[in-house]
């Protein structure tokens, strides 16, 4: 089996900015947490710098807004985040020239609130309908958006609107996508990412189609709240922050989806600690999902040859657990 491409698509030239260094992750093998039959890999996204994956839809949506005109110069940019998309956005509007207001629950973890004011954000917190801290649910997504959208109003303001704006799509179907096809030498039979706003999984399973038909995608959603495989829905509440938030995404498209797996809060958090101490990767919840659906997918096809790649969403750095 040929090896996997383990570094990115760095450029050659000095970066103008930090925006240079936005895209051309890793792709990593899981040699050690996963020792077959088959391969496991993982896009590093989680080394972007704003520490997420959210970095691409940011610069993108960012990028295209003002190339369409519906940002003007100088124009402050709100957004409803649960942390990672306001990081990406802090940094892009910061190096852009635009202020930038981020809106997020207080349920999310302080130190991504702390991470985008650092990064120059104004954030606001808005209070939880019926999460508890750690656990954010869609209704706390609810308020903390209609919170947004008044800041938006009052302040004259561009609306990033990340769960509706397909640029957020797009970063993944020309950017993320490829980049895993480009770097996967042996090919890849399968990915598999988890679901919230669902441009990571519905921009790199539209390239996959067209340009490998032949890879299998799944989909990742919390234990007890499989909104999207028709599940009922047992725990609004749960540690994947950023995922789960039993809602059909704007762009989802159900034919894009093979199949998917539930992740359990206890599974996610097992699979953050193998990681940190097997793979040297401290990562957050989302990511370790991610790989624990994708051992299981592994071990249900049992082939030598079967190759699945996944997503490393963000750093473990972000999370008070």
């Amino acid at each position: 089996m040929q090896r996997i491409h383990n570094c990115g698509a760095y450029p050659k030239t000095t970066a103008t900015s930090v925006l240079g260094a936005i895209g051309g992750t890793p792709l990593i093998s899981l040699d050690r947490i996963y020792t077959g039959p088959g391969r496991l890999v993982a896009k590093a996204e989680f080394l972007q710098p704003g520490g997420s994956i959210k970095d691409r839809a940011a610069l993108h949506l960012i990028r295209s807004a003002k190339e369409s005109g519906a940002l003007s110069d100088g124009q402050t940019v709100v957004e409803m985040t649960s942390g990672n998309m306001g990081s990406g956005l802090a940094i892009v509007c910061g190096i852009l020239g635009h202020p930038f207001v981020a809106v997020m629950s207080a349920g999310n973890s302080q130190e991504r609130a702390t991470m985008m004011q650092r990064l120059g954000a104004e954030v606001v917190l808005e209070p939880q309908v019926d999460g508890s801290p750690g656990r954010v649910t869609g209704r706390d997504i609810d308020a903390a958006t209609g919170r947004a959208e008044m800041i938006v109003r009052s302040r004259s303001a561009y609306f990033a609107d990340q769960f509706n704006a397909e640029a957020c799509v797009l970063a993944h179907a020309e950017g993320t996508g490829p980049e895993i096809l480009a770097q996967a030498d042996a090919g890849v039979s399968a990915f598999v990412a988890s679901i919230g706003t669902g441009g990571t999984f519905v921009g790199c399973a539209r390239h996959f189609r067209a340009a490998a038909p032949a890879v299998e995608c799944f989909a990742v959603e919390p234990e007890g709240a499989e909104f999207l495989a028709g599940k009922p829905i047992t725990q609004l509440a749960h540690l994947l922050q950023g995922t789960g938030y039993c809602r059909t995404p704007r762009f989802w498209d159900p034919e894009l989806c093979n199949g998917f797996f539930a992740v359990s809060d206890a599974e996610a958090c097992s699979m953050r600690e193998v990681l940190g101490k097997m793979e040297g990767l401290y990562v957050g919840f989302s990511s370790a999902a991610n790989v624990a659906a994708s051992i299981r997918l592994l071990r249900q096809r049992n082939d030598p040859e079967y190759i699945v790649a996944t997503i490393l969403c963000d750093s473990g750095l972000k999370y008070s657990e």
